[in-house]
């Protein structure tokens, strides 16, 4: 690792990299080092994707400035409810949030509260101006790498829930969560 990237890295992140670096030689004890990382990094949460509903259309027909306003309005409403229900925002990516939550109920309520509180925002908006969001959430076991990023199969379900499948005012769950719910 370069020197560069040593200093912008997390103590977290850098421990991974040393294990995957590990991994990667030849004749490496995969087994191990996996059980190693994850001994580490294995930790339960709940998983929140969330994405704006017709987005791509919305730069085409009105511009990236009212896109980043959009980006703007939603974030000033909804990472206060994320926060009001404990839950974690990691990270943004363009009009997409990912969220943790430790207890999944909490994730759920907060979904519903999110897109409640937006139905009610939307309507004095007119079409252009409403603010349309998709949620996608799973549960189970994830690398948690610190406070930057989370990997796994539940993040990669509720990413293309969120993301892909869910349309606006749609909160779709894994069946990973859905049986949690139900214990």
């Amino acid at each position: 690792m370069n020197y560069k990237n040593s200093i912008l890295l997390s103590s977290s992140e850098k421990r991974l990299n040393t294990l995957i670096e590990e991994r990667i030689k030849v004749g490496a004890n995969k087994k191990l080092i996996d059980e190693r990382i994850w001994d580490l990094f294995g930790e339960e949460w709940c998983i929140m994707f969330t994405d704006l509903s017709g987005f791509s259309r919305s730069v085409a027909k009105f511009g990236i400035i009212h896109f980043l306003q959009t980006i703007v309005e939603s974030e000033k409403i909804l990472v206060p409810i994320i926060e009001d229900y404990d839950g974690v925002l990691l990270k943004t990516e363009g009009d997409s949030l990912l969220v943790i939550f430790r207890n999944p109920k909490k994730a759920v309520k907060a979904s519903i509260k999110m897109q409640n509180t937006l139905l009610e925002y939307n309507k004095t908006k007119s079409e252009e101006e409403k603010v349309l969001l998709c949620i996608g959430l799973g549960f189970g076991k994830v690398l948690r790498i610190g406070d930057s990023d989370v990997f796994g199969e539940e993040v990669n379900l509720s990413s293309k829930l969120g993301e892909d499948t869910a349309k606006a005012y749609e909160i779709l769950i894994t069946d990973s969560l859905k049986t949690q719910l139900n214990d």
